[in-house]
């Protein structure tokens, strides 16, 4: 079954606990911290909307796009009701927006390492570059290496909710440096529980092969930071952002 199939009906209510505004805030300070005030944002993989509801709601103008049209179905009904989104269907491997330019592209939640395969990464990277504008900000984060490996790695996870009950099992592969995530699903319904399952796979990059690739593309700066700070990363860090700017 392909990622995010079956698991956009039940994304929103399994990812409650992450805070998309202290992420949006922070998108927010790498802005005054590179002195861009953008006015024009792509989102890349922006999923059911969660992240991209903040920039509509501070009137920027918004094009958000996404693989998964059961995310992209969920993401109309929360963001229809602004004038300031475009939301549409595009691969971010092959995205292609004619001639349009944004001030800046965003790629959050670690989207980056469900693209698995180095050229295709690099691709990405062209096509961020290709639709910023001049100086505009390219923003993403990763799962680490060091976090695919050693803390998702080999573990098993279970979670029992009211209505849902899963279990999350994984499989760290060294020599495709590729985390599998092995995601079954029981939903309550009336008095049964329907089952779903899917296979997600994250690609575990290290850094100096992310700063290589930007550096490739020709961007001019690039910035590394450890999880929500201005701090340089360290060897357990386990979420990387990531700023280049053209």
């Amino acid at each position: 079954m392909t990622a995010y199939q079956d698991f956009a009906l039940l994304y929103d209510e399994l990812m409650d606990d992450i805070d998309y505004y202290k992420w949006f805030n922070y998108i927010k300070d790498i802005f005054k911290k590179c002195d861009k005030s953008p006015k024009s944002i792509l989102e890349m993989a922006c999923g059911t909307g969660n992240l991209t509801k903040y920039f509509c709601e501070e009137r920027y103008d918004v094009t958000c796009f996404d693989l998964s049209d059961d995310m992209l179905s969920i993401a109309y009904d929360k963001l229809g009701s602004f004038k300031n989104v475009n939301i549409i269907k595009q691969d971010m491997v092959t995205l292609n927006l004619s001639n349009k330019k944004f001030d800046s592209i965003i790629c959050a939640c670690d989207s980056i390492n469900y693209v698995t395969d180095k050229n295709d990464l690099l691709k990405v990277f062209e096509n961020a570059y290709n639709h910023l504008s001049d100086d505009g900000l390219f923003i993403f984060d990763i799962n680490s290496y060091y976090k695919l490996k050693n803390i998702i790695g080999e573990n098993t996870f279970v979670q029992d909710r009211e209505d849902i009950f899963y279990v999350w099992e994984n499989e760290f592969i060294e020599e495709d440096e590729v985390c599998n995530f092995y995601l079954t699903f029981f939903v309550k319904e009336d008095e049964m529980y329907e089952r779903f399952d899917e296979v997600h796979i994250e690609k575990a990059y290290k850094n100096e092969d992310i700063l290589n690739y930007l550096k490739r593309v020709k961007f001019k700066e690039v910035f590394m930071y450890d999880n929500f700070t201005f701090d340089d990363p360290q060897y357990e860090s386990e979420r990387i952002f990531f700023v280049a700017r053209k």
